[in-house]
């Protein structure tokens, strides 16, 4: 229970945790079933609130692989996925992207995309979304008068 105190884990996570601790594989098992007959482990939930905590940082693709790293089986990462549709993905895209073209304020468009681009294409971001929201950055800055 204190290891579910601090955080929400999956039933890999915490079957892993107990294990390293020690404890019993007959005792993890009871264990992991009674939590999860009380509502503490379930594997969905975690998925779902993992994608939405991390969302405006990451893209589909590394919460994806989080997810995966994190125990979590592909049905259950991709229904927690599908939850962070495109536009959703635009929007954290263009956040990330305006704070990263404020350091290189005045670079165009290519360049955005080599620099900017490339950062959001590391954090699992699909090329379709990147060039979204590179262009929304350059056409914002377009459209401010500069002082």
């Amino acid at each position: 229970m204190g290891l579910l105190a601090r955080r929400a884990h999956s039933k890999w996570e915490l079957r892993r945790k107990l294990r390293q601790k020690g404890f019993e594989p007959e005792a993890i098992e009871a264990a992991m079933v009674r939590l999860g007959e009380l509502g503490y482990l379930n594997d969905s939930a975690f998925a779902s609130g993992l994608v939405k905590r991390r969302a405006a940082l990451r893209g589909p693709l590394a919460l994806s692989a989080e997810l995966a790293a994190r125990g979590i089986d592909r049905a259950e990462a991709d229904a927690a996925v599908a939850g962070f549709d495109t536009e959703a993905q635009i929007v954290s895209a263009t956040r990330l992207a305006e704070r990263l073209y404020a350091r290189q304020a005045g670079i165009d468009y290519r360049e955005m995309l080599d620099s900017v681009g490339a950062k959001l294409l590391r954090r699992g971001f699909p090329s379709t979304v990147v060039r979204a929201a590179c262009r929304s950055v350059l056409a914002t800055a377009a459209q401010q008068p500069e002082d």
